[in-house]
Formats: structure tokens, C-alpha cells, sequence
């Protein structure tokens, strides 16, 4: 039931499906197939997916690690205003080289421009 919500485009199905992708719970531990329904979330604008897709990135779970990526999408929810989100944030910046930190600050607002969509 709750996959075929998610196909729908259920935010809060893909959200919960990718928990359980990510925890294994009722489905084998799969980190790519959770990155694929956080990244449908996080196109719908969906904070807590977008959080976890950068700490995924960071991680280099179910994708490349990538620091860059991992920066845009925890920026993104930073600027939301919580101050643990900027505190995860700023620890990704300091593992940036200025071009990375000038090309994931890039991204984030080409991100935000289109509404999160094709992030």
C-alpha cells in the first residue's frame, strides 16, 4: 500500500518507504532504492528527505560520496533556519575547497530556482 502511495507521488509514502529502505524495515536494507524515493520527495520540497539525501551524499550511501552534493541539499535545508541543520552544514563546508563551496552554493540556488526539481 505504501509503495504504490509513494508511485503516486505521496510525499509522506516516499518518505516513509525510503525510511525503511534505509532501516530495513519490512524490506531488505537497500540505500539506492531509498535515495531514489528521498530524491522524489525531496523534488516535492520536503525538508526532513532533504536532509537525509545530503547526509546520504556525505556518507556515500546508495551514491557516490559527494561532498559537493551533500552541501547543496543540507544548505538548502539550512537556510530554513534550524540551527542544527546549519551546524551539520558548516562541517560539510569545512571539508570544501573554495571552487566545491562556490559550485555546491551554485547549485543550491539553481536548485531552489527551479523548486527542487531535477536536483
Amino acid at each position: 500500500m505504501m509503495k504504490f502511495a509513494a508511485e503516486r507521488g505521496d510525499l509522506t509514502a516516499q518518505r516513509d518507504l525510503a525510511a525503511s529502505f534505509v532501516n530495513g524495515r519490512g524490506v531488505p536494507q537497500d540505500y539506492t532504492e531509498a535515495v531514489k524515493w528521498l530524491s522524489l520527495a525531496a523534488a516535492q520540497g520536503d525538508t526532513p528527505a532533504q536532509r537525509l539525501l545530503g547526509l546520504m551524499y556525505n556518507k556515500g550511501e546508495g551514491v557516490p560520496q559527494d561532498y559537493v552534493r551533500a552541501h547543496m541539499w543540507l544548505n538548502l535545508v539550512a537556510m530554513k533556519g534550524d540551527a542544527e541543520d546549519v551546524n551539520i552544514r558548516d562541517i560539510i563546508t569545512e571539508l570544501l575547497t573554495p571552487q566545491q563551496l562556490a559550485e555546491a552554493q551554485k547549485l543550491a540556488r539553481e536548485c531552489q530556482a527551479r523548486n527542487f526539481k531535477g536536483c
